[in-house]
């Protein structure tokens, strides 16, 4: 027997037919706008169970799956659009969470045990490689979130959960005396320090690259053993200035159930947002447009699928998925 043969399997769900979730009672349309989106009798899918904490979801359109991590587990796994099936892609990860897809197909990926930006190849072959690891000498917190703007440059947030929970990395004292969202420039390796927060989260661009929106989930450090729940459970938007600036900060949405984890933006600048009740849908007006109930707390989403209608969400120990009727 070699040691090959000791080795465990990647598969974690059999080719087969996708199920509905039950007791799904449909979306809830506060706006006729949403309604020519989303219909209120949508099928909300089931398309995988069994993760420890699903976060991360990013489509892969090159290889037709759908990348997510399971970071207390510490894998990336994948769901195949043609077969249905699931498998381990990554295995013993450093505690990754976000994931982001570049037009290349190559993914970068949110480390907190190596505190880290990594970057693997788009067959994801051989090990993810360390890319931002330090901000002006020190290392980063734990890299949480992240997203490929138009540009090409790379957005992450760096809040410190992954160094205070032993679940989601490994303990450590931050270096920085900042939890701040950052941007870096592939093309000549430039890292800028964007804005600061009490505990960045989740963080997306609008479709033309103009709006960026950040989560604060402070509040979320209640769950944290010797640690004090903040106040903040929002998320804030910046617009791109004449300048090259971002201008101020304002509050965009709050979340009454939980905190807005992850979220991401639509063609039409809506904000579809993660909360502990499942995910809240936002004219990029700011106005309340509806609502999908969730029985899980939902900690990120993203759009994909071949025909690009496909909302995926990231709730707990599952992997959800509901159709919308047009292009996202």
């Amino acid at each position: 027997m070699s040691p090959a043969d000791l080795l465990p399997g990647h598969l974690l769900r059999r080719p087969g037919a996708i199920k509905h979730a039950d007791h799904f009672r449909g979306c809830q349309i506060d706006d006729p706008r949403l309604a020519e989106v989303l219909s209120p009798d949508a099928t909300l899918f089931v398309l995988h169970e069994g993760t420890v904490h699903a976060e991360g979801p990013a489509w892969q359109a090159s290889h037709g799956r759908l990348l997510f991590s399971d970071v207390s587990n510490r894998r990336l796994d994948a769901w195949y659009e043609d077969d249905g099936r699931v498998e381990v892609v990554i295995d013993a990860t450093w505690f990754m969470n976000g994931n982001a897809v570049a037009p290349d197909g190559a993914v970068w990926h949110c480390e907190h045990g190596r505190r880290c930006i990594s970057r693997s190849s788009a067959d994801l072959m051989g090990s993810p490689e360390p890319v931002i690891t330090h901000f002006q000498g020190k290392r980063l917190n734990s890299p949480n979130d992240v997203t490929v703007a138009p540009d090409g440059s790379i957005w992450f947030t760096d809040p410190i959960f992954g160094i205070v929970m032993p679940s989601q990395g490994a303990l450590a004292e931050p270096e920085l005396d900042h939890r701040s969202v950052y941007r870096f420039d592939p093309a000549n390796g430039e890292l800028t320090r964007v804005a600061d927060f009490e505990q960045p989260n989740g963080v997306a661009l609008s479709a033309d690259g103009g709006t960026l929106y950040v989560s604060d989930t402070s509040l979320s450090l209640g769950e944290v053993p010797g640690f004090t729940a903040g106040a903040k459970h929002e998320v804030v938007r910046f617009r791109y200035q004449p300048d090259g600036s971002w201008g101020e900060q304002t509050r965009f949405c709050r979340t009454d159930h939980g905190y807005p984890d992850g979220f991401t933006t639509d063609s039409r600048g809506w904000l579809w947002v993660s909360a502990a009740d499942g995910v809240h849908v936002w004219s990029a007006d700011g106005e309340k447009l509806g609502f999908v109930p969730v029985d899980a707390t939902v900690s990120n989403l993203c759009f994909g699928g071949s025909d690009g209608r496909r909302l995926f969400i990231a709730a707990g120990s599952r992997l959800l998925a509901l159709d919308l009727k047009v292009d996202a």
